[in-house]
């Protein structure tokens, strides 16, 4: 398991390898513009340079971008679809030109109407982005369940995947925090074990790329979206150290997002708790 924290690209992408070399990470994930406008970060070939350099000369060995917010595949109003695109193939383009093994992405949301056409559309979006863009991997990410987000259940992952084409650059990054607020219980080696296996036979497990290790201030089915840190929340010690050491996840990148122990930010305390966990959960299991 490649275990790292989303970083911030201040100062440059650089920068984020940096970061997370701080925070004694094997992965990172970074945003590749501000999340939360459409404008997009113009970087240059010599900015992508930088961050490969950077990379090739540290222990980081697995590197996320995580879309945009804003992006909604699924809305009906065409114009935020079309904004949607192209941010997405943006976020892509970076990917490629950095070597990141994924673009992460929240598909978008079924507000009103009917789910089935919601998928239908944000899978448009997807294939066309992906048609349109070269190499990087695209990771749906399961949803809390709040405000109609598509992705809730393996199922609406599975209908995702096929409407947006099926290929083999379309994959899954699993959150713990969103499993267990959409009903996924993942709070010990038992429960984690079920949760895969339901996961394999709706989905495939071919099909999981990366994952997210957050715990959750809600309790399981709340559907909400409110992370805690590690160990802390509802999913608790046990299940963070079941997550970590689940064996199907072996070898993925794996970011935690935060909020830390300070409450804040993720720092190397934070990092080194994972691996704890992780140890932990093996132990427990032999």
């Amino acid at each position: 398991m490649l275990i790292g924290a989303h970083v911030s690209t201040a100062g440059g992408l650089a920068k984020a390898v940096e970061r997370a070399i701080e925070r004694e990470c094997d992965a990172l994930q970074i945003f590749n513009q501000s999340p939360r406008q459409w404008k997009p970060t113009n970087y240059s070939d010599a900015d992508f340079a930088a961050f490969r350099e950077a990379r090739d000369q540290t222990r980081i060995d697995g590197v996320l971008i995580h879309a945009v917010y804003l992006v909604n595949c699924a809305s009906e109003d065409a114009e935020l679809r079309a904004k949607s695109l192209t941010s997405l193939k943006h976020s892509l383009r970076v990917g490629d030109a950095i070597g990141a093994d994924a673009v992460v992405l929240h598909a978008g949301s079924a507000l009103q109407g009917d789910v089935g056409a919601a998928i239908a559309r944000a899978g448009e979006v997807i294939k066309a982005a992906l048609d349109e863009t070269d190499r990087c991997p695209l990771h749906l990410e399961n949803t809390a369940g709040t405000g109609g987000t598509l992705g809730r259940s393996f199922s609406e992952l599975a209908a995702l995947l096929e409407a947006g084409g099926g290929g083999n650059r379309l994959g899954v990054c699993l959150d713990s925090c969103h499993l267990l607020a959409s009903g996924y219980d993942v709070r010990d080696a038992a429960s984690v074990r079920a949760t895969v296996d339901a996961f394999e036979e709706e989905v495939g497990l071919d099909r999981l790329g990366s994952l997210h290790v957050n715990d959750s201030q809600t309790a399981l089915g709340s559907n909400r979206d409110r992370h805690a840190p590690l160990g802390e929340g509802e999913i608790g010690e046990a299940g963070c150290a079941a997550f970590l050491s689940e064996p199907a996840f072996d070898g993925l990148p794996t970011v935690f997002e935060g909020p830390g122990m300070s409450g804040k930010n993720v720092e190397a305390g934070d990092i080194r708790r994972m691996r704890e966990l992780r140890d932990q959960g093996r132990a427990a299991r032999t």
